[in-house]
C-alpha cells in the first residue's frame, strides 16, 4: 500500500462560491501519541493514513473562499519556514502558504477578511511578518472572546500561538464575531467549542449547495470510524467529542461538502453512512 501524502492545492465549487485549499506544509505524528485512546494493533486497519515510518500524515494549510467580489481566508497555517522535530512524537515543516495563495491568483492585499477557526499555532502562523499583519487590508475575526483570552492566560499550553507575532499583532485588530455571524452573503460562522474554548466552523451556502470548513473538529478520517479517538490537543475532550458527534450526524444525513484542512490525500470530501457506520469519501 502506498504511503499517505499531504493534501494538494484543490478548488471546489459550491454553487457560485469557490473554495480553495491552500497547502502550507505537513506534519507526521506518532499515531498513538496523537490519539491517546488508540493502540498500535488498531492502527493496522488504518494503515492507508500512515507514512512509510508508521507516522500519521497531517496536512497543514488554509482555505480561500471567493464569493462575489469577496476574498476570505480561513486560518493561516503554521508559518514561514517552520521546522519542528519532537523525538518519538512529531516532525513538521511549513512555508508554502503564500505561494499557494499566489497560485490561486490572489495577493495578500486583495484578501478582505481573515477568519480563524481557532488560534492554535498551526492555524495562526502567518498572522504577521516583522511586526506587520500579513493581510494588511483584512478584517480579522475569531469566535467567542474566550478564545483570545484563553491564549493570553495560557501561553505555555501546547500549540499556543506566538504572543508577539499573533496575539500582540492582533491586539486591537481582531474582532470577536460569535455564533451565527454572517461574514459575507452565504458565509456564516458556527460555534463548535471543545477543541479550544472559542473554536468555530465556517458554513458556506449557495443555492441548494452547502460546505462546512471544519477547523479542528476532525484531524484524521479514522475518527469517523473510531469516534472515541480524540486528538491529544483537545482542550476539553468531552466537549470536543460531543461537538464532533453532533456535527458528523448532521453531515452524514445531508449532501454536504466537508473541508478538513488536516486530512491527508484530499482536503475535501463527504461524510457518508453505510451499514450503521460513518466513513469518509474523499473528493467533492
Amino acid at each position: 500500500m502506498a504511503a499517505a501524502q499531504p493534501a494538494p492545492l484543490q478548488t471546489v465549487e459550491v454553487g457560485d462560491v469557490r473554495i480553495t485549499f491552500l497547502p502550507d506544509g505537513e506534519a507526521h505524528f506518532s499515531p498513538t501519541g496523537m490519539f491517546p485512546a488508540s493502540h498500535p494493533e488498531a492502527w493496522a486497519a488504518h494503515e492507508r493514513w500512515l507514512d512509510d515510518d508508521g507516522r500519521y500524515v497531517t496536512t497543514l494549510g488554509a482555505f480561500l473562499v471567493r464569493t462575489g467580489d469577496r476574498k476570505i481566508v480561513v486560518d493561516l497555517g503554521l508559518g514561514k519556514d517552520v521546522e519542528i522535530e519532537i523525538p518519538d512524537f512529531a516532525r513538521a515543516s511549513s512555508g508554502r502558504f503564500l505561494d499557494s495563495l499566489h497560485a490561486a491568483g490572489v495577493t495578500p492585499e486583495e484578501v478582505d477578511t481573515v477568519v480563524y477557526t481557532h488560534l492554535h499555532s498551526d492555524h495562526a502562523g502567518w498572522t504577521s511578518e516583522n511586526g506587520a499583519l500579513t493581510f494588511p487590508n483584512a478584517d480579522h475575526l475569531i469566535g467567542a472572546d474566550v478564545e483570545f483570552t484563553f491564549w493570553r492566560e495560557n501561553p505555555e499550553a501546547p500549540f499556543a500561538p506566538a504572543q508577539d507575532a499573533v496575539l500582540d499583532a492582533l491586539e486591537g485588530r481582531v474582532t470577536s464575531a460569535g455564533d451565527g455571524h454572517a461574514v459575507a452573503p452565504g458565509v456564516t460562522l458556527v460555534a463548535t467549542p471543545g477543541h479550544t474554548p472559542g473554536h468555530q466552523t465556517v458554513v458556506v451556502s449557495s443555492g441548494e449547495q452547502r460546505a462546512v470548513i471544519m477547523g479542528d473538529i476532525l484531524h484524521c478520517p479514522v475518527q469517523l470510524v473510531e469516534p472515541e479517538w480524540s486528538v491529544l490537543f483537545d482542550i476539553d475532550p468531552a466537549a470536543a467529542r460531543a461537538t464532533r458527534e453532533k456535527l458528523l450526524d448532521e453531515l452524514a444525513a445531508e449532501d454536504v461538502t466537508v473541508a478538513c484542512g488536516h486530512f491527508p490525500e484530499a482536503a475535501f470530501g463527504r461524510v457518508l453512512r453505510g451499514e450503521g457506520k460513518r466513513y469518509w469519501h474523499a473528493g467533492a
